[in-house]
């Protein structure tokens, strides 16, 4: 006898509704704490009380469960699926897809899919397709983690490939000039996630994830850790401020995910997130089940 653990479709479908409405409305407090310390350490009244008007955004939307943002995203998900686990009652796209329009239905939310990105950008009407990346992880659980991203500060994130000899200060320069360019369209204080490594699409996915780390936490690698640090330090040196009206705070945090690469390479992705940096997540434990093995 072998053992496998089932979760059902509808459990995932459920937990996903739930997080897509939690991430819509409710800031995190690691955020909200970002913008308390920002505004203590902003230095321009005008900015101070941009900042002020955030964390107030931050109150009333969680208060009367309203989107704390216009702009409810695409409805990015991230499920890991753990190897001992066998899905029951439907497939994992089309459960979590399911999941955006009812979650986008329910909670109000903005719907911001247009089906063909050139010629007929008709909206789908209910958010779908969401974006989804699914991956196997050891373990007899379903992870679900929704990301839910605007396009103001999607739009203003770029794609690097530079040579392996333009180095730390290479990598410094680009997220500098990211920032810089970007100048007040993602809604600064901004967050920034950066890929480092890997290829062109997987230091892309690397910066997506970035921003899922927990806000305030430094990087395990004290190199890394001191690299976002410095990141932080230059780009806040920009003057750009809160809402673009100048000040100090530009950067509210980064986060680097770096990845193996090529000898001849060194990508690097940074994906700009504005100061409602929305993202939740919850696991189901699958449910043991006796299966026969027929050798």
């Amino acid at each position: 006898m072998n053992k496998i653990y089932e979760v059902k479709a509808e459990e995932i479908k459920s937990l996903a509704v739930s997080l897509l409405l939690k991430a819509n409305i409710q800031l995190s407090e690691g955020m909200k704490q970002l913008v308390r310390n920002a505004r203590e350490a902003e230095k321009m009244p005008l900015a101070r009380e941009i900042l002020a008007d955030l964390a107030k955004n931050a109150e009333l939307a969680e208060e009367k469960q309203l989107p704390m943002c216009q702009d409810c995203g695409l409805a990015v998900i991230f499920a890991e699926i753990g190897q001992d686990v066998h899905i029951t009652g439907g497939d994992i796209t089309e459960t979590l897809n399911e999941a955006v329009k009812e979650a986008y239905e329910k909670g109000f939310l903005r719907k911001s899919v247009d089906l063909d990105p050139l010629f007929n950008r008709e909206n789908s009407g209910d958010n779908t397709p969401a974006v989804i990346h699914c991956s196997i992880v050891p373990g007899s659980s379903v992870k679900i983690t929704v990301s839910p991203k605007g396009m103001g500060s999607e739009n203003m994130s770029r794609l690097f490939m530079l040579k392996p000899s333009d180095g730390v200060e290479g990598v410094l320069n680009a997220v500098t000039e990211t920032v810089e360019k970007a100048g007040a369209n993602p809604c600064p204080p901004i967050v920034l996630g950066i890929g480092i490594g890997g290829n062109f699409e997987t230091v892309a996915l690397a910066a997506k994830k970035a921003l899922l780390s927990t806000e305030g936490k430094r990087n395990t690698d004290e190199r890394y850790a001191a690299l976002e640090k410095e990141i932080i330090s230059r780009c806040n040196k920009l003057g750009i401020g809160a809402a673009g009206y100048g000040g100090t705070v530009t950067v509210l945090d980064a986060h680097v995910i770096a990845l193996p690469t090529h000898i001849a390479g060194l990508p690097v992705a940074v994906n700009v997130c504005c100061h409602a940096l929305r993202h939740a997540e919850g696991t189901i434990e699958g449910r043991a089940v006796e299966v026969s093995c027929n050798a």
